[in-house]
């Protein structure tokens, strides 16, 4: 009897002290599959599975802005192989634009950061039909034409929608929103002229500029893009505080042992430290943030003010 109990300690012992990871790591994406964040996703984990000797699958849970996802990552086991990749909408947006108590996560208590991973700068473009060869021109037209012209996004409340929000309230014009479905649905109604405007990331927008059936005005951007080198960004343009990107970073459930989240922010760091994935991830016109809990807070801390100020202004609620 003795002996059966000391072997069944000793196997408790052996599991409890089994180094982290010992099994495949679940990353929940808030998109589908072939998008940016998705796009994303796939190359960060690729390498962070060599960083942390596990793999790292990706799971998408699409729709309702993220909440999904984020809501389905936030309810799994504080354990570390469950990790999320949040995004300005289900991080900051969401929490702006539903009532109080009626967002069924808390993206500040139900969530552990991990660390930054990419931003893609969002790129202005207009249908070839609009006179406007750069954002000064553009936003002259559009203050000579108050209410008169139209611009589309990926929907209501998307990064494309609250962004294009944050040009206007900057620069005072008064242009009409028009949701659509995605981001390309978005892009191809401006092709279409249908409305003459739309922002997205460069990946988005760049190839229908490179096919001449768009006009790049400029990149909302502090530095230009490597993915689009010859389009000035806004600070070049004369408006240095319209910056606007898709931005992700990775969390898990709150509750986590702070040895598994050391051991999986700092793995990442490392991996986003690669000049391989940060070339990758330059070619497609997104940037490697590889920083500090100190930066990912001050960088929260900006959003939550930026975009507050954007659905107040524009009096954003969800739908």
């Amino acid at each position: 009897m003795v002996a059966v109990a000391s072997c069944c300690l000793m196997t408790v012992n052996a599991a409890a002290a089994e180094p982290f990871p010992a099994k495949p790591i679940r990353l929940v994406v808030p998109f589908g599959a072939g998008g940016i964040t998705d796009n994303i996703a796939r190359l960060v984990g690729q390498e962070w599975s060599g960083a942390l000797g596990q793999t790292v699958l990706i799971e998408n849970r699409p729709g309702a802005g993220g909440l999904l996802a984020a809501q389905a990552a936030a309810k799994a086991a504080p354990d570390g192989y469950t990790v999320f990749m949040g995004t300005v909408g289900t991080q900051i947006v969401n929490p702006l634009i539903y009532p109080a108590g009626k967002l069924p996560y808390s993206p500040d208590s139900q969530f552990t950061p991990l660390g930054m991973v990419s931003k893609s700068p969002f790129m202005l473009a207009v249908a070839t039909g609009v006179p406007a060869r750069d954002l000064k021109e553009f936003l002259a037209y559009a203050r000579s034409h108050p209410d008169r012209l139209d611009y589309g996004s990926a929907g209501s409340a998307s990064a494309p929608h609250m962004s294009m929000e944050l040009l206007k309230l900057l620069s005072g014009t008064k242009i009409n929103h028009v949701p659509y479905k995605s981001g390309a649905e978005a892009v191809n109604a401006a092709i279409g002229g249908h409305v003459a405007a739309v922002i997205d990331a460069v990946p988005v927008v760049m190839p229908q500029v490179k096919a001449g059936k768009l006009r790049a005005l400029a990149i909302a951007n502090g530095t230009r893009s490597t993915a689009a080198p010859t389009v000035p960004t806004s600070q070049e343009a004369g408006l240095p505080s319209f910056e606007t990107s898709s931005w992700n970073a990775l969390y898990v459930p709150a509750g986590t042992p702070s040895d598994v989240v050391e051991k999986l922010s700092s793995t990442l760091r490392t991996t986003l430290a690669r000049p391989g994935l940060r070339g990758r991830l330059a070619a497609q016109g997104s940037e490697a943030l590889a920083g500090t809990q100190q930066e990912y807070a001050a960088m929260m801390a900006a959003e939550k003010k930026k975009w507050a100020a954007v659905v107040d202004a524009a009096k954003i609620k969800a739908e």
